[in-house]
C-alpha cells in the first residue's frame, strides 16, 4: 500500500516543469548598491519565501529538484552529490537522507525557515552524510573517509575554523556548494550561529575570511552549471524565491571579492534578466504555474502552509479562489471577500496567504489557487496547483534505545532499534546537567542512530528516542545513560541497573541482587527510598525525577509519561 502510493506521487511530481522566467522587477532592489548594502538588499529580496513542510521534501519536492534529466538503464535516478551510487527514483528513499548541506546544528537545529529551505537541502547517500557530520567545507589534507566523491578528514593549514575535520566535495560540485553557502549566509544573515567554523555574527560579511577565500575559489573554478540553473528555476516554482548567486555569478565578487568597490546593476549582468518596466503590475511570487505540496498527512489532521504573494505596481485588490475536484479539502484563512489588498501584495515583505489542507478521506487530493485582477489585463490569471496525500492515522510502536557506541571525549553515537513500520524521522531527547542546570535538547535523526558531537567527558547525560510518522509520535523509549568519566569511552550501559518506563511508573531491571534506590522530584522532595531488586514496579506520577543509587555512577534524571 505504502509503495503503491509513493509511486503514484512520484509519477505526478516528475511531470515536466515549465522554464521559470525571472520577473523583471524581482531584483531591482539590488540596483545601485555595493558591498554590505548590496548583501542587505539581496537578503531583503530572497528571505521572504513560501516555507515547505519537512514531510513534503520527499516524495513531493526532491523529484522536482534533484533527479537526473536523462534516464539511466531506462529509469529515473536521484541526482545526489555525495557519492557515485545509483539510487533509482522508483525504489524510494532507502539508503538516502535529507541532507542540510549547511549543517542545521550551526544555528542550533531549530525547525525554522532555514530547516526546510530547498536551496541548501539535498538528497545524500547515508554513509557519506554520516561521515560529513556537521564539519565545515574545506580542502582535505589527510582523509579518513573517501568514497571517490566526498572526502572527510583533516584540513590543510589555515582552514577548518577550529573544527576537527572538514568536508570536501568533488570538484564538479564545489561551485554548487559555494553558491549554496553564499545563499544561506545572505538569506539567514540575522541568525545567531551556535558553531562558528565558517561564519561570524552580523549582517556583513557573515563569512570568516578563510571561508570567503575558499568559497570564492570554488565558485570561480566551478562555474554555474545547467543543473544549478534548472534547480534554481524548480525551487522558484516551489518557494517563490531564487538564489541570486546562480542568476548573477558575479554577485559574490561584488559582495566579498574583486568587485567590492563597484556598484551593482542588474542590467550590466547579462543573462535573461531585464531592467524593470516601470508602472506595469507584476507578481514575483508565486512563480507562474507553481505548486504547493502538503506532503503526507493523516486523515483528520491539519497542515498549514503560508504561500508568499508578492508583487509590484498592483493597482487594485488581487482576487483569489480555490478551484478543482478536491477544493473542499483546502481552505484559505484570513482572506476577506476573496481579495488581498494591493498594498499588502506590493509591500516589501509581501503577503503570506495561509492555505490549509484538512483531509477527511484517504487518497491523493488536488486543487488549485487562482489569482486574478490586481490591475492585470482582463482574463490574466496566475495558478498555483495544490496537492496532498492522506493516510490513516498511524499506530506508532515504541522504539528501543540501545547503548551508545563510538564514544570519544567529544562525541558518541546514540543508537536505537526501530519497529518495522514507516517512519518519517526520529526525535532524540537528550538531557544533561551543566553547572547545576538541566539542559534538554530535541534533535532530529533520519536513521536509527545520531552522532552527538558536543559531548563533554566530565558530564553525564541520557538520551531517549521517539519515532514520528505524519506528525504522530511513538511512546518515548527507555533512557540510555552515558556516564562521565576521566577515561575516554567509558559508558555505564545499565548492565547493573536499569529503570524502564512502564504504564504508571518505572520497572527495575537489576542484574546484581538488590540495590538501594532513592527518587526525588525536581524540588528535592524524597518520593521513594528503599532497597529494590529485579522486577520491582515503582508507581510514579507523570513528571521528571532524579534517581540516585549505587548502580549509577552519577545522579540520573528520568521522565515518567
Amino acid at each position: 500500500m505504502f509503495k503503491r502510493i509513493f509511486l503514484s506521487a512520484i509519477l505526478i511530481a516528475i511531470g515536466v516543469l515549465a522554464q521559470a522566467e525571472i520577473p523583471s522587477n524581482y531584483y531591482t532592489r539590488l540596483d545601485g548598491k555595493k558591498k554590505e548594502t548590496l548583501k542587505m538588499a539581496a537578503f531583503e529580496v530572497i528571505r521572504p519565501h513560501t516555507v515547505v513542510t519537512y514531510n513534503s521534501l520527499f516524495p513531493q519536492q526532491f523529484p522536482k529538484t534533484d533527479v537526473y534529466p536523462e534516464l539511466y538503464n531506462g529509469q529515473k535516478r536521484w541526482w545526489e552529490m555525495y557519492s557515485d551510487n545509483v539510487f533509482y527514483v522508483n525504489r524510494g528513499w532507502s539508503g538516502m537522507n535529507r541532507e542540510h548541506s549547511f549543517p542545521k546544528s550551526w544555528w542550533g537545529g531549530e525547525s525554522n525557515e532555514a530547516y526546510t529551505d530547498l536551496f541548501h537541502l539535498y538528497p545524500s547517500e547515508s554513509d557519506a552524510n554520516m561521515a560529513k557530520s556537521n564539519y565545515p567545507l574545506g580542502e582535505v589534507e589527510d582523509a579518513n573517509f573517501d568514497n571517490g566523491v566526498s572526502k572527510v578528514g583533516y584540513a590543510v593549514s589555515g582552514q577548518g575554523g577550529g573544527a576537527s575535520k572538514v568536508f570536501e566535495p568533488a570538484d564538479q560540485y564545489k561551485g554548487d556548494f559555494a553558491r549554496t553557502y553564499f545563499y544561506v549566509v545572505t538569506a539567514y544573515q540575522d541568525y545567531t550561529w551556535k558553531y562558528n567554523y565558517m561564519t561570524m555574527q552580523g549582517d556583513y560579511p557573515t563569512l570568516k575570511p578563510w571561508a570567503v577565500d575558499l568559497l570564492l575559489s570554488w565558485h570561480r573554478a566551478d562555474p554555474v552549471s545547467e543543473k544549478e540553473i534548472d534547480r534554481n528555476d524548480a525551487i522558484y516554482q516551489i518557494q517563490g524565491n531564487r538564489n541570486p548567486f546562480i542568476d548573477f555569478p558575479e554577485l559574490a565578487e561584488y559582495i566579498w571579492g574583486t568587485r567590492m568597490n563597484e556598484t551593482f546593476y542588474v542590467a550590466d549582468q547579462g543573462g535573461n534578466v531585464t531592467p524593470p518596466i516601470t508602472g506595469d503590475p507584476e507578481l514575483t511570487s508565486p512563480a507562474e504555474d507553481s505548486s504547493l505540496d502538503f506532503g503526507e498527512v493523516a486523515v483528520g489532521s491539519l497542515q498549514t502552509i503560508e504561500l508568499l504573494i508578492k508583487g509590484v505596481n498592483l493597482s487594485s485588490a488581487l482576487s483569489v479562489r480555490v478551484t478543482g475536484e478536491n477544493r473542499a479539502m483546502f481552505t484559505l484563512e484570513g482572506v476577506k471577500d476573496n481579495q488581498i489588498p494591493a498594498s499588502k501584495v506590493n509591500a516589501d515583505e509581501g503577503y503570506r496567504l495561509r492555505v490549509k489542507y484538512a483531509p477527511n478521506a484517504e487518497g491523493l487530493h488536488r486543487a488549485a489557487i487562482t489569482l486574478y485582477d490586481g490591475g492585470f489585463a482582463a482574463g490574466k490569471t496566475f495558478n498555483v496547483s495544490l496537492s496532498g496525500e492522506a493516510f490513516p492515522v498511524p499506530q506508532m510502536l515504541p522504539v528501543i534505545a540501545v547503548d551508545a557506541t563510538d564514544v570519544t571525549e567529544t562525541s558518541y553515537k546514540a543508537n536505537w532499534i526501530a519497529p518495522d513500520q514507516p517512519v518519517d524521522y526520529y526525535i532524540v531527547y537528550r538531557e544533561r546537567y551543566l553547572h547545576g542546570t538541566l539542559l534538554t535538547e530535541e534533535l532530529i535523526a533520519e536513521e536509527n542512530y545520531l552522532v552527538i558531537d558536543d559531548r563533554r567527558a566530565d558530564v553525564s547525560e541520557t538520551y531517549a528516542v521517539q519515532s514520528v510518522r505524519l506528525g504522530y509520535r511513538s511512546e518515548l523509549s527507555n533512557p540510555i545513560y552515558v556516564a562521565a568519566s576521566a577515561s575516554v569511552g567509558e559508558i555505564v550501559s545499565d548492565a547493573s541497573l536499569r529503570l524502564v518506563n512502564v504504564p504508571g511508573g518505572v520497572k527495575v531491571v537489576c542484574n546484581e541482587g538488590d540495590v538501594k534506590l532513592s527518587i526525588c522530584d525536581l524540588s528535592g522532595q524524597m518520593i521513594f527510598y528503599q532497597r529494590v531488586n529485579n522486577g520491582r514496579m515503582i508507581s510514579l506520577n507523570p513528571g521528571a525525577y532524579i534517581v540516585r543509587s549505587d548502580g549509577f555512577k552519577s545522579p540520573m534524571k528520568i521522565i515518567v509519561r
